[in-house]
């Protein structure tokens, strides 16, 4: 376990300063976007609320600016990250942590993060705070959702479209699975947009923080439902013009008895269908499966 004694950071270089000093040009590769402005670092380390002595887990710190807006919040931070460049120029803030700070050189799509708090002796959930690189975000957070037992929250920072579609409601244009998947097992809200001139070099886009809170276990589907539930998503969303009638055949060759079993008209669409409709078509997909009338 990390020591919980606070340390003050005030002697470290400027961020500018780390960037220069180091020669942190942004890799284009690796969907690098530095986040220096101050205030907004700021905001994003108080969004989960207290972090005093809580195990915090950072992706992709860069030259370490939310880092240390979440330091000096007293988080115990582990911070993922792949670049050398990035690793060597947070050396000084590794020792100003002072036992705080653990620094693992690593693909954040290469870590399972229960395996990483067994192996650190972590024994709270993680607080998951970052900056996520636009070209694995989605994908980190979909596999973040089926480690919810060692999840407490997740704070992101995303592309706005794409934190349009988490928080999405049914009826909206951009309701469809990430939505699905991301609310029937967590509460999700987008806190507040950040503009491109906060990031060197500037994105062509907006970002977005995302917020979301697990739900609780007894009230999350389980792992044969949540399996049947995006796989239903992804054959519904994926002709989302359709009616179920049409769109689910790629589930059953005759939809229409599954969803009148279901409770849903044949003729509605799935981006009209709320989570608990979504749930009951599950339910009964399981059900007929069992029967030997399932298909995929």
């Amino acid at each position: 376990m990390l020591p919980r004694a606070s340390t003050p950071l005030a002697g470290l270089p400027r961020l500018a300063d780390v960037i220069k000093n180091a020669g942190l040009v942004p890799d284009k590769r690796l969907g690098q976007h530095f986040l220096l402005d101050p205030a907004i670092l700021g905001r994003i380390a108080a969004a989960p609320g207290k972090l005093e002595g809580r195990p915090v887990l950072e992706i992709g710190p860069g030259p370490g600016g939310l880092s240390r807006a979440l330091l000096d919040r007293g988080a115990r931070l582990w911070a993922i990250e792949r670049d050398r460049r990035c690793t060597a120029a947070l050396a000084p803030l590794v020792e100003a942590a002072a036992g705080r700070l653990v620094l693992i050189e690593a693909d954040a799509l290469d870590v399972d993060i229960a395996e990483l708090a067994r192996a650190h002796a972590v024994d709270q959930p993680w607080a998951i705070v970052a900056n996520l690189p636009y070209n694995i975000g989605t994908e980190l957070v979909l596999r973040w959702l089926h480690r919810l037992d060692c999840v407490a929250s997740l704070h992101v920072m995303l592309q706005k479209e794409v934190a349009l579609r988490l928080a999405a409601e049914p009826g909206s244009g951009d309701y469809g699975r990430l939505a699905l998947v991301a609310q029937s097992l967590c509460r999700v809200r987008r806190c507040f947009d950040i503009p491109a001139g906060a990031f060197q070099p500037p994105p062509r886009v907006t970002s977005s923080l995302v917020e979301l809170i697990p739900l609780p276990a007894t009230g999350r589907p389980s792992g044969d439902r949540l399996r049947a539930i995006e796989q239903i998503g992804r054959v519904a969303f994926g002709q989302r013009r359709k009616m179920l009638r049409a769109s689910l055949k790629g589930l059953v060759p005759d939809p229409e008895p599954l969803l009148a079993a279901a409770g849903i008209a044949a003729d509605r669409r799935p981006e009209t269908l709320g989570l608990a409709e979504f749930d009951r078509l599950a339910a009964a997909w399981q059900t007929l499966r069992k029967a030997g009338g399932g298909t995929a």
